[in-house]
């Protein structure tokens, strides 16, 4: 029988081949028996292996390199919400096999589902779901890795009405599909799950909205157990108002996108999407001119979410009602980096609310609404120095501030200025479309992915640069920004239906030069090309130049840089 060397730390095993993650953990004493540890253990869910993460079941085929990875890191965290996904939709599939559920977004600790149909989901449904996947917790069953061929896979997807994973498929020719197993339930998870379902003990089942539910999870902060629940209405609004455009243009998943290009019709699907967005802003800019008070706009939003492009597109919209605007970026307000509060690394936290010079803002803002001339400033992010505008700038009644920054929300930065004259706008990129029927694109991913594009064509930054840093930028968001999306009088999705065909062709060779040597940023580098496999290509003439994706691409009409 072939053998194979398997690394753990310093040690080195010879093993069969064949020999799993799991067994080999055994062999290494690292843990006696994978299938008995529960979720309060903090087990290991799997293993990097050469760089990239693999479940518990993933047979070893040749010589490698062994990391285990536990529940409660955040690679774990991560296959812990795509496995109780997954065995969301295996209850649903054994109770309901008629039935067709759909994955539709993540919403604050949770991930809303509804079902393809008129049917009432009541909670008494609800109640025999939740009974039946804490059933086959308890069970302990094993969640086993299958290959299939491609004509088997898409056939048992065809009778089983999984329609957008039907779609995926057809616009792809590989010769075999790999699933999941779960007794007679098979799908595909385009990420690593769990290999037992007795590991996924700590989640919850709530009703939810228009006849769908809520899946939720445990926060880092509190990996024992759930946060009370906290709603966030205005952001699900915005997520039913894309999906039901998403609808009306029959592309709800990245198959359905797919197939347009390659029947000549993405470059009117292209020009709906950008028509559906600009209508949204034109809205926006009707509200703000009804309401005769508002001197001052804020608008913030996540990293990457195309607030600076939005600002300019909402300044026309205000000028074409008979506004004049001036724009303030809140980055010209950065302290100098000794100033800056440093984060639990030790590193400058330029995510902090304190990173900016609040003081001199609120005396320019109070200036600028009491009538007086103000300087404003600009920061130099190369000499780290601030300089300031020879020409003064004054409001008058016709005018009105535009002012951008990840800060917009939070009370803090207005909270002496008169409610009545502020108007405020939370921007995201909020995907809508799912890679298929029960696995859906991240906004974080498409934010990571633009942000990649942007970093590489204006800054010269190398992708596995850009995915380091990731991390801290999204621990400031969650301090920063998530807690104040609600304050905002009006939310908007950057995201367009399309802009995942056009990323691609930027992301894919910056993601691949990202090596097995990058650590933590080799695994997100090849966890997002596994996705971006899926997407054809479309290409970037076809993208307006008024665009907000020409933010993150180039050649944007408005120069943004």
């Amino acid at each position: 029988m072939r053998k194979i060397t398997v690394s753990v730390g310093s040690e080195h095993y010879t093993v069969a081949i064949g020999t799993t993650v799991e067994e080999v953990l055994a062999i290494a004493n690292l843990v006696s028996d994978c299938r008995t540890q529960t979720y309060k253990d903090n087990p290991y869910i799997g293993a990097l292996l050469n760089g990239e993460l693999h479940s518990c079941t993933r047979s070893l085929l040749a010589d490698c390199t062994l990391e285990p990875v536990h529940l409660f890191s955040d690679m774990g965290k991560r296959v812990y919400r795509h496995s109780i996904s997954y065995l969301l939709c295996a209850a649903v599939s054994m109770l309901y096999p008629h039935r067709r559920l759909i994955i539709g977004h993540a919403l604050g600790d949770g991930y809303y589902f509804r079902f393809d149909d008129k049917l009432t989901l009541g909670s008494d449904d609800i109640s025999t779901i939740e009974k039946t996947m804490r059933t086959l917790v308890e069970q302990n069953l094993p969640i086993e890795e299958v290959t299939m061929t491609y004509r088997a896979a898409l056939a048992y997807f065809e009778q089983n009405n999984f329609n957008h994973t039907v779609s995926l498929l057809s616009t792809r020719n590989d010769p075999k599909i790999t699933l999941y197993r779960l007794q007679g339930y098979l799908d595909i998870s385009y990420e690593p799950l769990l290999s037992r379902t007795g590991q996924m003990e700590v989640w919850e089942l709530i009703p939810y909205q228009d006849r769908g539910m809520l899946l939720r999870y445990p926060r880092t902060h509190n990996v024992m157990g759930l946060d009370p629940f906290v709603d966030n209405p205005k952001l699900f609004s915005v997520f039913r108002e894309y999906k039901r455009w998403g609808s009306i243009l029959n592309v709800q998943s990245l198959g359905q996108l797919n197939k347009l290009g390659n029947a000549h019709k993405i470059e009117s699907f292209i020009r709906l999407a950008e028509a559906l967005q600009q209508k949204k802003i034109v809205n926006t800019a009707d509200m703000i001119a009804e309401r005769s008070g508002v001197k001052a706009i804020l608008i913030a939003g996540p990293s990457s979410s195309g607030k600076t492009t939005f600002a300019h597109k909402l300044a026309i919209q205000l000028q074409v009602l008979g506004k004049k605007t001036i724009q303030i970026s809140m980055d010209n307000y950065y302290l100098s980096p000794d100033k800056v509060p440093k984060d639990e690394f030790g590193e400058p936290d330029l995510e902090a609310f304190e990173a900016l010079d609040i003081p001199s803002f609120q005396a320019d803002l109070h200036a600028l609404m009491n009538g007086e001339e103000v300087h404003l400033p600009r920061y130099d992010f190369k000499t780290q120095l601030r300089t300031f505008a020879k020409e003064p700038c004054r409001l008058d009644n016709r005018t009105v501030l535009i002012i951008e920054g990840i800060h917009g929300m939070n009370p803090g930065l207005t909270n002496s200025i008169d409610s009545e004259s502020l108007f405020k706008i939370y921007i995201s990129a909020l995907t809508q479309i799912n890679l298929d029927d029960h696995n859906r694109i991240s906004t974080t991913d498409n934010r990571i992915l633009r942000r990649i594009v942007r970093d590489h064509r204006t800054r010269g930054t190398d992708a596995e640069t850009t995915l380091n840093m990731w991390p801290s930028v999204h621990r400031g968001e969650d301090r920063y920004i998530f807690p104040y999306q609600s304050n905002a009088d009006v939310m908007i999705n950057s995201a367009l239906d399309y802009e995942l065909g056009v990323l691609v062709t930027y992301a894919q060779p910056l993601l691949r030069m990202v090596k097995p040597s990058a650590g933590p940023a080799y695994e997100t580098a090849r966890r997002l090309l596994r996705f971006l496999e899926h997407a054809n290509p479309i290409p970037d003439t076809m993208v307006p130049s008024d665009s907000l994706l020409r933010e993150f691409i180039g050649g944007s009409e408005f120069g943004v840089i």
